[in-house]
């Protein structure tokens, strides 16, 4: 879990885990509020990335697991947004190698889960990739599991905004059983978004999200 000045989210947070997780990985990202004590204190491994960046602290993440890697890994935000109780139904189609990589879709359980701004940008990505690649996602959620042989063979690279969608896109060029599962979506639970809640870094999000579907379908 990537996370950016989260500390007063995080016990709500860990209060979700469920036991069958094997362990807890926090990326502090430059956070300035003790987010990295906290994350400790729940008994979470502490992996710190300064460089403030959504892809660059999953990257980070994906280096500390190499040494001992899992067989299954799974991302999700760190702001008590996603339902990190609802884990185990994403891993299970991985267990049952019924699925590579399984996606979390985002179902708003309140109407402020996702900002007008999100939704039209998830709309319009998974449109062009539907358009480019043949696939129908209907989400960019956060919130997701994956094999850890087969998130070694996308290569992932994007350091900021266009980590998930970036994923998504490369799970289809290198063929991985892909599937979404429906999963309640809430508002986080403290603070406050450092990108969908404002007009300039929606609009930086959305042009790296662009920018990235346009470079994968550049590359092949």
């Amino acid at each position: 879990m990537p996370a950016r000045n989260e500390a007063l989210a995080l016990p709500y947070v860990f209060g979700e885990i469920p036991s069958e997780i094997d362990g807890v990985l926090i990326i502090d990202n430059g956070s300035t509020d003790g987010t990295a004590s906290v994350a400790a204190q729940y008994g979470a491994k502490v992996v710190s990335e300064p460089v403030v960046g959504y892809g660059r602290a999953c990257l980070a993440g994906i280096r500390a697991l190499e040494e001992n890697p899992p067989d299954i890994v799974a991302f999700a935000d760190a702001d008590g947004s996603d339902d990190l109780s609802r884990i185990p139904e994403l891993v299970a189609p991985l267990i049952s190698r019924h699925a590579d990589f399984v996606l979390a879709r985002r179902v708003p359980s309140e109407s402020k889960a996702l900002s007008i701004q999100q939704r039209f940008g998830n709309r319009f990505a998974v449109f062009l990739i539907r358009l480019l690649w043949g696939y129908s996602y209907t989400d960019l959620g956060p919130m997701r599991a994956i094999t850890w042989a087969s998130l070694k063979k996308l290569g992932m690279k994007d350091q900021s905004y266009g980590w998930t969608v970036e994923m998504q896109i490369r799970a289809l060029k290198q063929g991985l059983q892909v599937m979404e599962h429906p999963i309640p979506y809430r508002r986080r639970v403290a603070g406050y978004s450092k990108v969908s809640r404002t007009i300039s870094g929606s609009m930086k999000a959305g042009i790296k999200i662009l920018s990235v579907i346009f470079r994968e379908a550049i590359s092949g």
